[in-house]
């Protein structure tokens, strides 16, 4: 609860489809396009506090003259450093408004004025957090056409594959990561491409200068797409910009990572929030569409645009946790989504007070929680009013006017329980004096609970790790005084690792598989433990096709509710008056929620590419082995 999960990152592209004079005359500036990029990336700044980095592309320039630019910058306020960068490029000239706004000046004087622009937000999800590390990587030629810019939302699980077929090819790449064997090997099959063009165009009679045009225009992104994705194995939303003005976004076929775009006769723009794009065009929820698992919107230099696709799609497994957790929720349908995963926890949550309306208080932490409340506290309403028909129509000649009035006053108790002080910082590093400032961190709103009589319900979108409900939530709750503590996570229980995408790698951290194990101990079970072992051992040397995810066993002889109920005693300090119950949203009724959203590994194990299998099994043999790190590269 309220434990910060280190994610997705963000994408953007923009791609002018007027010259810049145009935007100078209609919007009174030729620096719309990077106006608009900036505000793109701040509206999905939840998803890059590591890092952000942006690109340009010049379209048709002279020889000789800089048409690519890149800035990139680390850390939370990356994207106001980087446009301060890019603003300070237009200092000396915002004084001269002949050449402020002149956009051919501009464009042929100042770097960044360009007709295509990629931005990226940096989530690093395994503590590689150097510039180095920052999107957009650039793959530099002299040739215009094999530049290759490329940013993304992904991770691949078979890097070890994808380095062995760069070396088969020829290809030496510096570094173990998917960020440089998928450059690379998209910028092998472009190099094949444009060479494969220059070789039948010279055989043709045409001169270099003529062909290197003619490359431009001939390109087949579709293709060199395709030849270059027909491996991967992970979840992703890949933006690329190639030298001379064709751009691309690809999204991977099981539709894993988000990927939305906006097309009218002004510009195309993709990112990887609907919101975004809403706010800073303006435009209607219907006018943004998403880019098809397994395809690529492809923006050739001319204008063209095409939904093109590069893999046979698979079945839709979008990630849910892009639904409970991640996105903002001004996205209309994650709103209405997790006002639903809330209300669908309600017959769970008055079983556990025993219907006791009267005597429970209901809150939420932290604030990400509060759309779920709302939703909860929906259905607490239904029920009521359930109720008060049910007796009105059964008693209504035996109830007395006492009982009827206190009917008709049945109400939840709706209140903001704890408050995050943002301004203190836990800076004593010895652990006793830290666990004791972390204890501090909330503020709580004393009074409102009756002391020895009440129930508190608190909703958190998510559980992972269940240590900082142990050591602050519940000693802050428990101080109010409430007969019971109950925690209500509007996801299920998290119980696999991540790993495309999201800082989710490590078995050891999540507090169900903790629960399961301690379970297996107790019931003289912890023989599973080991042939799970042995399984995946056996499986190292398995085609990944066949490789199974064998660590379901670990859950298998428990309930769902046994595993809770071992999790409410783990995070429950030993000195803790309240009695604590723990309630996980179901698996059901998660996809009831979110029926577009299917794609639930992390909590039933339910891989949708066979990478993620391996991944899951290697992380169990860390766990085992006493290995704390990531599970794959």
């Amino acid at each position: 609860m309220s434990e910060s999960i280190k994610h997705e990152c963000g994408i953007a592209l923009i791609r002018l489809l007027k010259p810049l004079s145009f935007y100078q005359q209609k919007y009174g500036t030729a620096l719309y396009g990077l106006n608009k990029l900036y505000l793109l990336m701040e509206k999905q700044h939840n998803r890059g506090q590591d890092g952000a980095g942006i690109a340009t592309i010049k379209l048709d320039v002279t020889p000789g003259n800089r048409y690519i630019s890149r800035y990139r910058a680390m850390g939370s306020n990356a994207v106001s450093e980087i446009f301060e960068y890019v603003q300070r490029k237009f200092a000396d000239i915002q004084h001269s408004p002949e050449l402020f706004e002149n956009a051919e000046w501009l464009k042929e004087n100042v770097s960044f004025t360009g007709e295509v622009l990629m931005g990226h937000l940096r989530y690093g999800t395994h503590g590689k957090n150097s510039i180095e590390n920052c999107h957009p990587f650039l793959r530099q030629n002299n040739w215009m056409s094999r530049n290759l810019v490329i940013a993304g939302n992904f991770n691949m699980t078979n890097v070890d594959e994808l380095l062995e077929q760069l070396y088969e090819l020829g290809q030496h790449p510096k570094e173990k990561a998917d960020t440089v064997t998928v450059l690379e090997k998209i910028g092998h099959f472009l190099d094949s491409e444009v060479q494969y063009l220059f070789d039948n165009f010279k055989a043709d009679g045409y001169s270099n200068a003529e062909i290197s045009r003619l490359i431009g225009d001939h390109l087949d992104v579709a293709k060199i797409l395709r030849r270059s994705a027909k491996t991967w194995d992970g979840g992703y939303t890949i933006e690329g910009i190639i030298g001379h003005g064709d751009a691309f976004v690809m999204r991977d076929p099981s539709g894993i990572r988000p990927a939305y775009y906006y097309i009218d006769d002004e510009i195309a723009v993709v990112t990887s929030e609907r919101p975004a794009i809403q706010t800073a065009f303006n435009v209607p929820f219907d006018a943004v569409k998403e880019i098809k698992p397994g395809h690529a919107l492809i923006i050739k230099k001319n204008g063209t645009i095409t939904e093109e696709q590069f893999r046979e799609p698979e079945e839709q497994k979008s990630c849910s946790f892009e639904r409970i957790y991640f996105s903002r929720g001004s996205d209309a349908m994650i709103y209405r989504e997790r006002k639903q995963l809330g209300r669908l926890l309600c017959p769970q949550i008055l079983e556990s007070v025993d219907h006791d309306l009267k005597n429970t208080v209901f809150s939420f932490i932290p604030n990400t929680a509060e759309v779920a409340f709302y939703g909860m506290v929906e259905g607490l309403h239904k029920y009521i009013k359930q109720v008060q028909k049910d007796t009105l129509l059964n008693r209504a000649d035996k109830i007395s006017d006492e009982e009827l009035e206190e009917m008709l006053s049945m109400a939840p108790r709706v209140e903001k329980i704890a408050i995050k002080d943002v301004k203190l910082r836990t800076f004593i590093t010895q652990d006793a004096d830290r666990q004791d400032m972390v204890s501090h961190v909330y503020d709580t709103t004393y009074g409102l609970v009756n002391r020895g009589d009440d129930n508190l319900v608190v909703i958190d979108d998510s559980i992972v790790r269940g240590t900082t409900l142990k050591q602050s939530i519940l000693r802050i709750l428990d101080r109010l005084g409430p007969k019971k503590i109950v925690i209500v996570s509007s996801a299920p229980q998290i119980r696999y690792p991540d790993c495309y995408g999201i800082d989710m790698s490590r078995m050891g951290e999540f507090v169900a598989f903790e629960a399961a194990v301690t379970l297996l101990k107790e019931t003289g079970r912890e023989h599973v433990i080991w042939e799970t072992y042995e399984k995946c051992q056996a499986s190292l040397s398995m085609d990944k096709e066949k490789v199974e995810n064998y660590i379901k066993a670990i859950y298998e002889p428990f309930t769902y509710e046994e595993v809770s109920d071992k999790i409410a005693q783990i995070i429950s300090p030993k000195d803790l008056k309240a009695e604590v119950k723990v309630i996980y949203q179901t698996l059901d009724n998660l996809h009831k929620a979110c029926p577009a959203h299917l794609g639930d590994w992390y909590f039933s194990g339910n891989y949708p590419t066979a990478g993620g299998n391996k991944v899951v099994n290697r992380a169990f043999m860390n766990w085992v082995e006493g290995k704390n790190q990531r599970a794959y590269v």
